[in-house]
């Protein structure tokens, strides 16, 4: 049985966006990470929609919401036609996005890069693989849902529709500085209201 790994060719993927279901955002901002970030900016550099941005902002947080993209039915807060990977300057106190799939890793090392906290929805496998060692030493916390996420589909699809996400999500915190790999700590989630 498969566990949600079955992906399509990245052309018919095309800018690989899938909007962020309200209830991961509000289970993020449950877990207390973000206040550590006290009265200071998140950037939402996939904004899409502006999905994720929309919940930080209603629990008052500062965000910047940016996107390669302009999206129809986006938020105005959204500022399309910038591109992440080439932003060379930092513009706030951390990163928290769900990046397009196949740039997912790029989005994490640049952010790194940039010496901010990273914090991405993952899908829970982005934990294995050699060719991501590099980030995952750098990853200090995974919030794993303990419920699968309602299903997320990619703009566009028309294939089955099902209630629920077939592969298990989770944020993912990476912290910049010492790479040194070791434990990762594991908390669980809910992704329903409390």
């Amino acid at each position: 049985m498969r566990q949600g790994a079955a992906r399509h060719a990245l052309i018919e993927r095309g800018n690989d966006f899938i909007e962020t279901p309200g209830c991961a955002t509000e289970a993020l901002i449950r877990t207390g990470e973000l206040e550590r970030f006290g009265d200071g900016w998140i950037w939402e550099p996939a904004a899409g929609r502006g999905a994720i941005s929309a919940a930080l902002k209603e629990a008052g947080f500062r965000v910047i919401s940016e996107d390669l993209v302009r999206y129809d039915g986006a938020h105005c807060f959204v500022d399309p036609g910038l591109d992440f990977l080439l932003q060379t300057q930092r513009k706030c106190d951390a990163i928290v996005t769900n990046p397009p799939y196949k740039l997912g890793d790029q989005f994490i090392r640049h952010g790194l890069s940039l010496g901010l906290p990273v914090i991405v929805l993952l899908r829970l496998m982005a934990i294995e693989g050699a060719g991501r060692s590099d980030i995952m030493a750098q990853c200090r916390r995974i919030y794993a849902g303990i419920e699968r996420l309602p299903f997320m589909r990619r703009e566009g699809w028309t294939g089955p529709r099902h209630s629920n996400s077939g592969a298990p999500f989770g944020w993912f915190v990476f912290e910049p500085g010492d790479n040194r790999a070791g434990p990762i700590e594991l908390r669980r989630i809910s992704w329903r209201a409390e």
